[in-house]
């Protein structure tokens, strides 16, 4: 890994609504971090029925199954925005809607083995991304949602956001 990946992005490479995401991460391998934490939504989801995937904490929030498919299209967003920065592309790129994304995706009607195999197959290309960047990448920075990021930064928030949404479900939903 680089250097420039393995230091932990400034408060200046990202908005300050990401600074809870980066917080998250450990200090270290971002690499490791993204794969470790590949393995842990995937014994996650492995432990998980049907029926208890449909599970929601509270009138309103989503369920688990939407929850997998929130950090599978989030993460899809993050990696894209990393790959057109890393690629040097200056063009701003826009912000998502979270909620409308997660209320179209029809999650809840597919089952936890599609879920899991598309958040399998979206971390795998994440880190294919990550893993093949030269060392002068990680420190370009663009413009996301109106405001700087670099690189390296994506790839924290990226860890940062599925650690966020891992330990809800941990918590809120399976009550660990």
């Amino acid at each position: 890994m680089s250097a420039t990946a393995a230091r932990r992005p400034d408060a200046s490479e990202h908005s300050a609504y990401f600074s809870r995401y980066v917080a998250l991460v450990p200090d270290g391998d971002i690499l490791a971090v993204l794969r470790r934490d590949r393995d842990h939504w995937q014994t996650l989801i492995a432990g998980l029925s049907e029926a208890k995937a449909g599970h929601r904490y509270a009138e309103g929030k989503w369920s688990i199954r939407e929850v997998i498919g929130h950090v599978s299209d989030t993460e899809r967003v993050f990696s894209y925005r990393a790959f057109r920065i890393a690629r040097g592309d200056r063009t701003p790129l826009a912000s998502f809607d979270q909620d409308e994304y997660v209320k179209t995706a029809g999650s809840d009607q597919r089952t936890l083995s599609s879920l899991s195999s598309e958040l399998l197959a979206v971390r795998e290309s994440t880190l294919s991304l990550f893993t093949t960047l030269p060392e002068e990448a990680w420190a370009r920075t663009g413009t996301a949602s109106d405001n700087p990021v670099s690189v390296r930064a994506l790839a924290y928030i990226t860890a940062g956001h599925a650690q966020h949404h891992l330990r809800i479900v941990r918590e809120q939903y399976l009550g660990l």
